[in-house]
């Protein structure tokens, strides 16, 4: 990659990284209940490693 970043690119590339973390804790209970421990990751939207999938921007 470039050096320098377009500012579209970038912020881009900044959301496509937020979408890759672990949903919040607190939505484990909301979404299955008290006694239900699951890992918050199991119900995160997007799932994506910059080693295994490419974005397009």
């Amino acid at each position: 990659m470039t050096r320098y970043k377009h500012p579209s690119k970038k912020q881009r590339l900044a959301k496509k990284n937020r979408q890759t973390k672990w949903a919040p804790f607190w939505t484990v209970p909301k979404k299955y209940g008290q006694g239900r421990r699951v890992h918050p990751g199991r119900h995160t939207k997007v799932k994506r490693s910059w080693r295994r999938t490419r974005t397009k921007s």
